[in-house]
């Protein structure tokens, strides 16, 4: 991931237009979560995102990014992120990460969601309930004054604190004009550590934990990072900007867990 050096901090009007991008990748990944199901492949899900997010006057963000050929990362069970959609149909029980990007306005929106497939293990649902905490404990830190170590601290005290493995290589990360900005946002750190928030950065917060151990390695196609262990991956990620006293979270689930919770009243 290569990043520019210098923190772009945004204007009220760049915000707002992040915040456009960002909301159109919560509504793609409502689109696919209606369609995660056993029997789907992440080729079919993939086909569907890239449409709807055409069709909404915007272009896939990861598309070609430097080289990657889809407009969805899927990544499932030992696949961390950056899976490339394929067309193994996925089967009961298992999870697969959705990690979208769009191109509007001249502004990126990033983020992910990670589903479970039909039904999946206790053990498995306690890994997906514990990320979407560390990602809102991390979302807390994102605040004037704080600094990017707090962010990482927050998230890797409440994983490692439930015996899960806090993925070190990759990161999060700003965004605004490019869809990989300074600063790095790592899913661990020291208190009071890095560089310090200050208003109008906006920041692509990701946590990636594993069931099992934090080692990972990159898969033949030189593009998926999985789990050494081979244990199932989670992976939840929202776009902020950093403000006075609390975050401003400018991509939203809503939508998505609407649609899963009429699944499951169905």
């Amino acid at each position: 991931m290569s990043l520019g050096r210098r923190v772009r901090i945004k204007t009220d009007e760049e915000v707002e237009l992040i915040r456009l991008s960002s909301l159109l990748v919560g509504r793609t990944l409502a689109q696919v979560a209606a369609r995660v199901q056993p029997g789907v492949t992440t080729l079919a899900l993939d086909a569907v995102a890239e449409e709807f997010i055409r069709d909404h006057g915007a272009e896939p963000g990861f598309k070609g990014y430097g080289g990657f050929p889809n407009s969805l990362c899927t990544s499932v069970n030992e696949a961390v992120v950056h899976g490339i959609p394929n067309d193994t149909p996925l089967q009961e029980g298992d999870i697969v990460s959705v990690d979208c990007g769009v191109l509007m306005n001249g502004f990126y929106g990033d983020s992910a969601y990670t589903f479970a497939v039909g039904d999946v293990s206790e053990e498995v649902q306690r890994l997906l309930d514990t990320t979407k905490v560390c990602l809102d404990l991390a979302i807390e830190q994102a605040v004037v004054g704080k600094r990017i170590g707090d962010i990482g601290h927050a998230c890797q005290q409440h994983a490692e604190g439930q015996g899960y493995g806090v993925v070190r290589e990759l990161v999060g990360h700003g965004l605004g004009r490019d869809l990989h900005e300074a600063p790095e946002v790592p899913n661990y750190g020291r208190r009071g550590n890095g560089p310090k928030l200050m208003d109008g950065m906006v920041l692509a917060i990701e946590p990636m934990i594993n069931l099992g151990g934090r080692e990972v390695g990159q898969a033949e196609d030189g593009w998926t990072i999985v789990t050494r262990d081979g244990k199932v991956s989670a992976h939840f990620e929202h776009d902020v900007v950093v403000r006075q006293g609390k975050a401003d979270v400018l991509s939203s689930f809503k939508d998505i867990e609407e649609v899963l919770n009429s699944k499951n009243t169905n």
